[in-house]
This record gives C-alpha cells, structure tokens and sequence, in this order.
C-alpha cells in the first residue's frame, strides 16, 4: 500500500492560504492522535530512537566528520545579536556569510576560553560550530534557535545554577567576539558581525533509528541525518513528487519550514491529490507543526456533509 506523509507548517496559516485540498484532508479526513507542538515531538513521530530529545549536534557532527559517536556533542554556532533597551536579542543564528577563514580566527580566538572549561570548540563549517563535552557532562536544556530567534535571549539561557556557568562562558564568548578584528572588517563591509555564539542541541549520536518511512525528502541537515541512520533513501526537495509509486511506497516529505504557499500547492499538495486520485497513493497523512494530524483516503472524498471551505472537487 502507497502512502505519503506530509511534515507541515502551521495548520491555520496554511488552511487559510494553501490549496483548498488541504482543507479537505483535514475536514473529510479521519483526525489522528495530536502530539505535541514543537519539532522534536513531530520528528519524534516519524524516526524511533533512544533519548527523549533529537541530539541535533550529534546528528549533524555525523555528516560533517567521522567522529560523531565518539562524545557527548552541543551546538555553539556563530550568532549575531543586537542591543535592545535593556536586552540582547537574537537576530541571525548558524549562516552569517562567515568565509572558513575569518570563522577559523573566530574559532581560535576562542578556543582556550572553551578549552579551559573543560568543552574543546571546534569550527567544522562556517555555520556549524561544536562543542566536544566530556563524558558524563551534565548538561542543561538550550533553546534552539528557531524559538529563540528574534526573541530576549536572556528568556532562552539555561536556567539555576547549571545554567550560570554557560551563561559566564557565553558573556566571556562576547566580550571576545565583540572585539576581534574579524568583525571590525565585517562591519565596514556591511556584513553583521559575529558577536555571539548559540549553543543548543546536546545529545549523543543514537546507537540505532528506526522509521516506517521507505523514502524520506527533506531540506532539513538533520532529518538527512536520521535518515542515514535509519538506512532509507533520502533526497532534498529538489526532486518533485514521483509520477509512480511502488506498492510498498511509504514516503515521508518534510515541508515544515516552506514558506510559499503557492508553490507548495503547486509542487506537493495538488501532484499528491492526483496521485490519490487516481489511485497511485492510498493514503496521505498530513502533519502540522501545532500537533494536529489528519489521515485522508481515497474513499473520504464522499464525506460530502463535511463542509469544506471550497471543495476542490
């Protein structure tokens, strides 16, 4: 049997400006379990593992070195963050246009801060930075960007006595930032400096995953990473939904952060109501960021006392 899932954004932005047939999953469709609102609990949905939060730090480590399983890994990735009143928010996280070179003298700069604390830093990509924990580190719980972007980040520090050290480290990381001559020369250039670092996303790379899913597409680094863990095929959203699905097809596309809703009717939601259609799906299941799931088949569209908002039919 054929099915898609769909990783979405918001359900009522998209209901209110997507294509109408995504109205129609949800009000014809049988409502599924919710989870919770937050992407660890969605990606948690759809790859099995061991650990109550994703380790992003470990996952991603995994693709760029080969040493991933060999430590307890965080995220300090460059940041920019800018003085409001009496607050600091967070404006620019992970890619800052920072060239290998002027991250290198960053990184180095910064090395015996981090090193003498016991957390080796280590600039593997212009966007992603790490830290290499020892064992048995007890580490607090770090926002991530995403929910700390554009926010106070005093709101997204880690919190007690735990947090104080990391919240000293990250002080010092500016003080240290904020001086160096790399940022003077991307300031004059018109580039934001990079003046803070955000650490997040701690865990271990997981000894083994698990998924339904025999096909996964995703934009997502992390979602890649789970894939290859859990050995299935994996692509980015460059490739176009398939004319032709196999009996056994269970493919899942992560559309959490598109943006463009004219374009995501256009290349997913319509292709994957055809498909349905005509009976090259059985079903699609359609994950929202808020929780909310929904499970549509080809049967469904006979629901006809469910009012849809306008029936794409």
């Amino acid at each position: 049997m054929a099915e898609l899932t769909l990783l979405l954004g918001a359900k009522e932005r998209l209901l209110a400006e997507a294509e109408p047939v995504l109205g129609a999953w949800t009000v014809r469709g049988d409502r599924l379990a919710d989870a919770a609102a937050d992407r660890d609990a969605s990606l948690r949905g759809v790859f099995e593992f061991i650990g109550t939060r994703v380790p992003v730090a470990a996952l991603t480590r995994s693709l760029d070195a080969d040493d991933a399983n060999a430590a307890l890994w965080l995220r300090a990735d460059p940041a920019w963050v800018v003085p409001d009143a009496v607050t600091l928010r967070l404006l620019a996280c992970g890619d800052m246009q920072l060239s290998a070179e002027d991250g290198a003298a960053l990184a180095r700069a910064l090395k015996p801060l981090f090193g003498d604390a016991g957390f080796p830093l280590e600039a593997t990509t212009p966007s992603r930075w790490y830290l290499r924990c020892p064992t048995g580190a007890q580490l607090p719980v770090f926002s991530t960007p995403a929910d700390a972007l554009g926010d106070d980040i005093a709101r997204h520090l880690p919190p007690g006595d735990a947090g104080k050290r990391w919240q000293h480290l990250l002080n010092e990381a500016q003080v240290i930032l904020h001086n160096h001559p790399v940022n003077a020369a991307r300031v004059a250039r018109g580039l934001a400096p990079v003046n803070s670092l955000w650490i997040w996303g701690a865990g271990r790379l997981p000894d083994w995953v698990r998924t339904r899913f025999t096909d996964v597409r995703s934009d997502d680094d992390v979602v890649r990473a789970l894939s290859a863990r859990a050995k299935v095929d994996f692509a980015t959203l460059e490739q176009a939904l398939p004319d032709d699905f196999g009996a056994d097809t269970r493919m899942l596309i992560d559309l959490a952060a598109a943006r463009d809703t004219a374009d995501l009717g256009r290349r997913w939601l319509l292709p994957a109501q055809a498909a349905l259609a005509s009976r090259r799906l059985d079903a699609i299941e359609v994950h929202f960021a808020g929780g909310e799931r929904f499970r549509y088949r080809h049967r469904h569209r006979w629901r006809l006392w469910r009012r849809v908002r306008k029936d794409p039919t």
